[in-house]
C-alpha cells in the first residue's frame, strides 16, 4: 500500500483553508471538507496513512491539488548518483528514486519526500539548503 501520510492531509487542509477560508458562518469549503473528514477518521482510527486508492475522490482531488503546489523534486542538481553513489548526497534518493522519479505517482515521492525530510542528512537539508529554496517570482 502506498499510503498518504496524515501530516500530508494536515499540509493539505491548510493549503485549502488559506486558499477557500470558511465562510462566516463557520461552513468550511467543500476540498477542506473532504480532507478534514478523511483527516477525523484517521485520528478516530488511530491511523497514520491513508490507502491512495481508497480515498474520497473529493479529498484525493483536494490533495493532489495541495501537491501541486509543492516542489516535485528534492533535486538540488548536485547528484552524486551519477558518479556511482547508491544514495545521492545531494537530494538523499536512491540511485533507482532518481531514475525512476518520474514515473511515481505523487503517493509515493511524498513518502520518498517524507523520509529524505525525516532522515536529514542530505546536502538539501544543510551544506546546500539555500538551493532547495523556492524561488518567489518578482
Amino acid at each position: 500500500m502506498t499510503g498518504i501520510h496524515i501530516t500530508d492531509i494536515e499540509s493539505a487542509i491548510n493549503y485549502w483553508r488559506a486558499l477557500a477560508p470558511a465562510s462566516l458562518e463557520g461552513a468550511l469549503a467543500t476540498p477542506t471538507r473532504a480532507l478534514a473528514e478523511v483527516y477525523a477518521a484517521m485520528v478516530f482510527q488511530h491511523v497514520v496513512e491513508v490507502d491512495e486508492f481508497t480515498l474520497p475522490q473529493a479529498a484525493l482531488q483536494a490533495w493532489l491539488a495541495w501537491y501541486d503546489s509543492t516542489p516535485d523534486t528534492p533535486c538540488i542538481a548536485i547528484c552524486s548518483t551519477s558518479q556511482g553513489d547508491e544514495e545521492c548526497k545531494g537530494c538523499g534518493r536512491t540511485f533507482a528514486e532518481v531514475q525512476h522519479w518520474t514515473a511515481l505517482r505523487p503517493a509515493e515521492k511524498r513518502q520518498i519526500w517524507r523520509r529524505i525530510t525525516r532522515v536529514g542528512t542530505a546536502w538539501r537539508f544543510n551544506k546546500y539548503a539555500e538551493r532547495a529554496i523556492k524561488e518567489t517570482p518578482g
